[in-house]
């Protein structure tokens, strides 16, 4: 996959979570789009490497909800550490 491909399924991910983790998140752009594409890595090897749910090369809904999942946890860590910043 590309770069820009995996900037926009980040962005995808990273919106997906966004708005499944209650309360407003007071990240930017380029924070839910790298909590996506962190979050789409880490489900991907969860989903590919270790449940062999899913396929490396195509879309999969099974990893996409663990990648959405691992986005909504990266997400909560980042909000309640102040590690994605404020504003």
């Amino acid at each position: 996959m590309g770069i820009i491909s995996w900037i926009i399924w980040g962005l995808i991910v990273g919106a997906v979570a966004r708005l499944l983790l209650p309360g407003r998140q007071s990240i930017g752009l380029l924070w839910t789009i790298a909590l996506g594409v962190l979050g789409a890595l880490i489900g991907g090897f969860v989903a590919t490497g270790l449940l062999g749910i899913a396929d490396y090369d195509d879309f999969d809904l099974g990893s996409f909800l663990i990648a959405v999942l691992t986005s909504v946890v990266l997400l909560g860590v980042a909000e309640r550490t102040g590690i994605a910043g404020r504003g």
